[in-house]
């Protein structure tokens, strides 16, 4: 950062043009790194790789993240910011309740359809890659699908509270279901090359919350 000052005598804060171009850099090598681990999974990036694809010096890239761990764990964040963009700031102007948890599986079935990651969802993936090892990426991965769990939970209760579910609905085993049925199409969506998982989807989203 260099400190100048303005007309009125004020501090001005200007940023180093070289961060701004390793913030620019960041923000490629990641947007890459994620369609990559969303096909290919984690284990398959690494520093030399993206570099080559970027067209970008190695020893740049590994300024950035400085380890494979911090490489992976950055792009999980990367990958938690999109679906935070795509699916959950659609549906924040919803009436809490109901409405909500509509919008939330309408939102995320759009983002998997959509192929906002080419492999699909990003962390339907790298999840069970992940899933049965210890360490730090595992525990991100499942901090993120707890959060997501918890949301469609949250929902689920409101709408339990407002008479828009039976009041016997347990929102923990809702949310389960809801989020097989939307992992379901995706995973077979992905597969076979295919949108009529959706269409199934929906129909049971529809039916599970009517019910």
């Amino acid at each position: 950062m260099h400190g100048r000052r303005g007309p009125s005598g004020t501090p001005v804060t200007k940023v180093d043009g070289r961060v701004e171009r390793g913030n620019r850099t960041r923000r490629t090598v990641l947007r890459r790194a994620v369609d990559i681990a969303s096909v290919e999974g984690l284990e398959a990036l690494s520093v030399g790789r993206l570099a080559g694809e970027l067209e970008l010096s190695k020893s740049g890239v590994f300024a950035l993240f400085g380890s494979k761990q911090e490489l992976q764990l950055a792009t999980v964040r990367e990958a938690s910011r999109i679906f935070v963009t795509e699916v959950l700031e659609p549906a924040s102007g919803a009436a809490d309740g109901l409405v909500r948890l509509r919008d939330l599986c309408e939102g995320w079935l759009r983002y998997s359809e959509r192929r906002v990651f080419p492999g699909g969802c990003f962390f339907y993936g790298v999840m069970a890659e992940f899933d049965a090892r210890e360490g730090a990426v595992h525990d991100a991965l499942a901090e993120a699908q707890r959060a997501w769990l918890a949301e469609l939970e949250r929902c689920a209760e409101r709408a339990r509270a407002a008479g828009e579910l039976g009041a016997d609905t347990d929102p923990a085993q809702l949310a389960f279901e809801l989020v097989a049925l939307m992992e379901t199409a995706n995973a077979m969506s992905v597969l076979h090359g295919e949108t009529a998982p959706y269409a199934r989807a929906r129909r049971g989203i529809a039916a599970r919350l009517r019910g």
